[in-house]
């Protein structure tokens, strides 16, 4: 799979660190993030490249990260299209696959651990998409994104 990964400063290493794991499970890993040692970048233009390239169907599926995944998280989902989860722990990795056909995983710098990282993306891109009656609610979701792009309302 080709996985696409950003960040913002502060998540620069911590994404260099997921460059070369990614690379060393068989995956081509495209670096969409800032470079190491830049002092300042702004989390949601590295959540929105990253986030276009997963998109657009150049990349299968992204990484984002940030300070605490919070940021990137919130900026990737504005995209249309993408599904992006922050997790910390592998239950919730493997059920925003599995359940939610999450298309990009928010990690934190600053509250992960690296090896904790490795293996919340190892369980993310191993598991699959399990359809069925998730395929519907995955459905609804994309619903939703439609009317609103569309500007349609609707009440509660």
């Amino acid at each position: 799979m080709r996985i696409a990964l950003g960040a913002d400063h502060a998540a620069a290493a911590f994404k260099q660190e997921l460059l070369t794991y990614v690379r060393s499970l068989g995956h081509t890993a495209v670096d969409y993030g800032v470079p190491l040692g830049a002092t300042a970048s702004d989390y949601p233009v590295s959540a929105e490249i990253t986030a276009r390239a997963v998109a657009s169907g150049d990349c299968d599926l992204g990484l984002v990260c940030c300070g605490t995944g919070q940021g990137v998280m919130l900026a990737a989902n504005k995209v249309r299209g993408i599904r992006c989860a922050v997790c910390t722990d592998c239950y919730s990795a493997a059920m925003a696959r599995q359940h939610n056909d999450a298309n990009m995983l928010a990690l934190g710098a600053r509250v992960l651990g690296i090896e904790l990282a490795k293996l919340l993306v190892s369980t993310f891109l191993s598991t699959p998409f399990e359809g069925g009656r998730h395929a519907v609610r995955v459905g609804m979701i994309t619903d939703i994104e439609r009317r609103e792009s569309a500007g349609e309302v609707t009440g509660a």
